[in-house]
């Protein structure tokens, strides 16, 4: 609300800059949460802890005794540094994601459980807390990440198959993370059921159907580098991809996005 108020008239805004103009390099005003905009939450608590002490000066002119009781108590302040420590990895990962220059569909899964890791940490950490504001985050982290899951529900070989091959296909993964999950879920990377088994089969089952078989492709490499590189298709899996098949498969799958 004081962030409406101090931005309302360009006197309004003259004063809160004069309070803070000769102590600062640069005098800012407070910004306005905007609920389509990434990051915006994060952006108006960061710049509103930040004018917190210009504020309450701009507050001891006398014309706006009657805002004071909108001032943000001490207590206050810790809320809201809590909610910016929970919202920061959110920034990071849609910040580091849209600033690219390249190709991210192969990070989009590892994105996927980072951000379920910290709601995960941020969640056990409040789920004790008895404090009302504690028990409301919990609550909003945890609708978050069901929101969140709703997506990453789609990641499977059905309807999430781009996204898996991109994942398989990046050397520094490959099948690791599948095999981490299976880990943790004490199940054999071997066995039937385990997601490396599951990802597996159904990447190299999508590579058959949509690119060995396609005709362009086979006609673009020689017919002894196709089979060799067809021949023993899980060892490619399990050491480096550094094969003219591969290579143009990935560009395959990047041109299909």
């Amino acid at each position: 609300m004081l962030a409406v108020l101090i931005t309302l008239t360009p006197g309004h805004r003259n004063e809160f800059i004069d309070c803070h103009k000769a102590k600062v390099r640069i005098a800012v005003i407070p910004i306005m949460d905007v609920k389509i905009c990434w990051n915006s939450t994060l952006e108006f608590l960061e710049r509103a802890y930040r004018l917190r002490e210009f504020t309450c000066e701009w507050l001891q002119n006398p014309k706006y005794s009657e805002y004071r009781p909108l001032f943000t108590t001490q207590d206050e302040w810790t809320i809201v540094k809590y909610v910016m420590e929970v919202l920061r990895p959110f920034q990071y990962w849609t910040l580091w994601m849209s600033k690219r220059h390249t190709v991210t569909l192969h990070h989009v899964i590892t994105v996927y459980n980072d951000m379920f890791d910290h709601m995960d940490g941020v969640m056990r950490a409040l789920a004790k807390k008895k404090t009302q504001w504690k028990e409301d985050l919990f609550f909003a982290v945890k609708l978050a990440q069901q929101k969140l899951s709703k997506y990453y529900a789609e990641v499977t070989p059905t309807t999430g198959m781009l996204l898996i091959s991109a994942h398989i296909l990046d050397p520094f993964r490959k099948l690791q993370l599948f095999r981490m999950w299976d880990k943790g879920m004490d199940i054999d990377p071997e066995d039937e059921i385990s997601y490396t088994t599951h990802y597996q089969e159904a990447f190299l089952k999508y590579v058959e159907n949509e690119y060995c078989a396609n005709i362009d492709v086979c006609r673009s490499i020689n017919s002894k580098l196709y089979q060799a590189a067809i021949s023993s298709p899980l060892q490619r899996l399990q050491g480096p991809i550094n094969h003219p098949l591969i290579h143009m498969i990935c560009l395959a799958m990047m041109r299909n996005i």
